[in-house]
């Protein structure tokens, strides 16, 4: 057991060291304008399609989630290498376009400055501002990573039938804890949810063809049913569930966010800088 000890405390440091070089305003010099840059756009592409406010922030979870926040799942497949994007998981992700708009728009007032994984970082958060939600401060300096897995975001990702004991083991293993789990759950209120992810509680629960009697209106998908069950998080669900505490969620949602934005995250001289968000340079 003890052998076990020093890695891990060196896997702390590292992230804690890495975590800590990122900057609120860190492109002051480089990028002064990167912030209005992407609400700039941001507004006209949620303005246009005010459905993509979800999806833009289903991107960046899924992207912390695998390998950290390093814009990985922005990445295209390569020959011999399939992406995360193209995992099942990832087939229903949208706003890649988007993505590359704002880039491209950032890339002409700033080039090669700014990363894929700082610019996704901004546009969740915008994102969900223009959706009415709450604002936070995004530390930046993230850098962009070099490796793109199917297999990974299959394997650590969570899924949609999760029960509540096996979704807090896969947020410990990225640094989040159980309010976190509850916390970002309340994304799905944001956006859409798509067939596969809960046809099977609607038309053949448990195997016998039917409806699963205990699906109501405060959680679609199983993930989220199961914490209207569990002791540990039932109390708090039910609480924001009132819509009597928004300033609290909020503020809640706001502190989740910057966790989970800073998951995994190259920074110094980690990671590069990607002219194209999809395409290594």
């Amino acid at each position: 057991m003890g052998s076990f000890l020093i890695p891990l405390s060196l896997l702390v440091l590292a992230a804690s060291s890495a975590v800590a070089q990122l900057e609120i305003g860190y492109y002051r010099k480089s990028c002064p304008d990167v912030e209005a840059i992407v609400r700039e756009e941001m507004v006209k592409i949620i303005s246009a399609a005010p459905s993509l406010a979800g999806p833009l922030l289903r991107l960046h979870f899924h992207d912390c989630f695998v390998r950290g926040c390093d814009a990985s799942v922005l990445l295209d497949s390569a020959k011999g290498n399939l992406a995360e994007r193209d995992a099942k998981p990832n087939k229903s992700l949208r706003g890649f376009g988007s993505v590359e708009r704002v880039k491209a728009k950032l890339e002409a007032a700033c080039p090669g400055v700014v990363s894929c994984a700082d610019v996704l970082t901004l546009m969740a958060r915008d994102a969900v501002v223009l959706a009415k939600g709450p604002s936070w401060p995004v530390a930046l300096g993230r850098r962009d990573g070099s490796m793109s897995s199917a297999t990974e975001a299959s394997d650590e990702l969570p899924p949609s039938f999760g029960d509540v004991p096996l979704l807090t083991r896969i947020f410990a293993s990225k640094g989040l804890g159980l309010k976190d789990l509850v916390v970002l759950s309340g994304a799905h209120t944001l956006g859409t949810a798509h067939c596969p992810s809960f046809a099977d509680r609607l038309y053949n629960s448990t195997g016998n063809g039917l409806v699963d009697p205990s699906l109501d209106s405060e959680g679609l998908f199983r993930s989220d049913a199961a914490l209207l069950t569990d002791a540990t998080t039932e109390e708090y669900v039910r609480r924001v569930a009132t819509g009597k505490f928004d300033d609290a969620f909020f503020g809640d949602f706001s502190e989740s966010m910057i966790k989970m934005g800073n998951v995994g995250v190259l920074t110094g001289g980690d990671g590069d800088i990607r002219k194209k968000c999809y395409v290594l340079n």
